[in-house]
């Protein structure tokens, strides 16, 4: 790992590779965010979670958290990217940075991400300045 929590093998001095490692970073940064403000919610309207094995349960089985496996997936998709040793298609970075950047829009109707995205946004601070940085993020890649 790098001082950045990212394995070896994904640090890059490639530019491109760099694009999407740190696209990686913020996404992983951003769910966590999201994991820590639905977690409070479930607690707050179901009850508490006792264990991380009850919450990883929860995550991968509950319906209260499924919306969240999109940005999860789109991580995952990252990482295998980032892993293979075949070159990235030219235009791959961009198209995976304007993917995250279209998950990431709130919408009070709309998708599911986007509308528990949106409520997510309305009910936890931490989930706006999180916003924030990774429209920033976004942007500075977009740039890259």
């Amino acid at each position: 790992m790098d001082n950045r929590g990212v394995p070896n093998d994904l640090a890059s001095t490639d530019p491109v590779q760099q694009r999407l490692t740190d696209l990686r970073n913020g996404l992983l940064q951003h769910h966590k965010i999201l994991l820590d403000s639905e977690r409070d919610s479930y607690e707050h309207e179901i009850g508490k979670i006792t264990s991380s094995g009850q919450l990883l349960q929860l995550v991968i089985h509950d319906p209260w958290f499924a919306w969240l496996h999109e940005i999860s997936e789109l991580i995952v998709f990252i990482d295998e990217t980032l892993e293979s040793k075949e070159p990235l298609p030219p235009g791959e970075a961009d198209k995976l940075i304007q993917q995250a950047r279209t998950l990431l829009i709130p919408a009070e109707e709309g998708e599911e991400f986007a509308r528990r995205y949106d409520q997510a946004m309305q009910r936890d601070p931490d989930v706006v300045i999180a916003h924030g940085r990774m429209v920033k993020l976004l942007a500075k890649l977009r740039e890259g």
